[in-house]
């Protein structure tokens, strides 16, 4: 059999991407039923000192894992971390790595999951103003990220997983007095996300207390209606484990959650743990008996 292979992009050869990569292709942990592929580049970079070039290298890999991955030539990739700043200057028209993959790989809507030892959660709205959040949000997308969560986590557990929703407002809006999304928006989600049947769902949960619950095991994920709700306490308790999913792809798009590191680059001192843990996500994510 055809064994799956797993591309990895280099990110910004200037940050401590390239050395994370190395460190985790190096690791006993790394799964060895797959096949991996750092996509090669030419580089001259300077580490801690991105420039154009730096930047054009980290996009050009994007574009060939994206081709790859379209062509069906590629199961998977591993996304090094790369500067938006750096890409945007070089007419990178996206928010992220993410909005980008959803672009090219024709996905007409993704959910962007963050997963770590303690804490899995994923994010309704992502990389939009804090003052857009509240109107941006509607039934359909959260019942879309959802099921995207659920669908995620019933093939990585075996089983229908226990999904928490947060409320919106501080807690959880108090019955409409400190807004009404809750009411208006988010249960009338969650009671269609209940009916579909594809997890035991429930909310909307205070947004302040529901993590501690989810991260001692009451629930398997958390679904969150903005970027920091979720990312403020995967962080505090995974940051050096956590994994970027982009859910709802054709095929699996998976990053760690961390930057570039500039300040840090070439000292040999950045640790891998998370490109680790990505890379064995998407081992995991494509192995066949995963895949409905």
């Amino acid at each position: 059999m055809k064994r799956p292979l797993i591309l990895i992009t280099p990110g910004d050869p200037a940050g401590i991407g390239p050395e994370i990569i190395a460190k985790a292709l190096a690791s006993p942990e790394l799964p060895q039923h797959c096949d991996y592929l750092l996509l090669p580049y030419d580089d001259t970079s300077t580490p801690g000192k991105p420039d154009a070039a730096s930047a054009r290298i980290a996009l050009d890999a994007l574009e060939e894992a994206a081709r790859r991955l379209r062509e069906g030539t590629a199961d998977a990739v591993v996304t090094g971390p790369v500067s938006k700043e750096g890409l945007q200057a070089i007419g990178f028209p996206y928010p992220g790595q993410t909005e980008f993959f959803c672009d090219r790989l024709g996905a007409s809507d993704v959910t962007m999951c963050l997963t770590g030892d303690h804490l899995t959660v994923a994010l309704v709205t992502i990389h939009i103003p804090l003052a857009d959040v509240a109107r941006s949000l509607s039934q359909a997308s959260i019942v879309q990220s959802g099921t995207h969560l659920a669908e995620y986590m019933r093939k990585r557990l075996r089983r229908s997983p226990r999904i928490a929703v947060c409320g919106l407002n501080p807690h959880a809006g108090e019955n409409g007095a400190f807004g009404r999304e809750e009411i208006e928006i988010i249960t009338p989600a969650i009671e269609q996300l209940q009916a579909l049947g594809i997890g035991a769902f429930s909310g909307p949960h205070v947004p302040d207390a529901i993590f501690r619950d989810a991260a001692r095991g009451d629930y398997d994920a958390v679904l969150c209606m903005y970027h920091d709700q979720g990312l403020i306490p995967l962080k505090l308790l995974d940051f050096d484990n956590a994994v970027n999913i982009t859910l709802g792809l054709p095929r699996p798009r998976l990053s760690p959650d961390h930057g570039t590191a500039f300040a840090i680059a070439g000292k040999n001192i950045a640790h891998h743990s998370s490109m680790l843990r990505a890379l064995q996500r998407a081992a995991e994510m494509i192995t066949s008996d995963q895949i409905p």
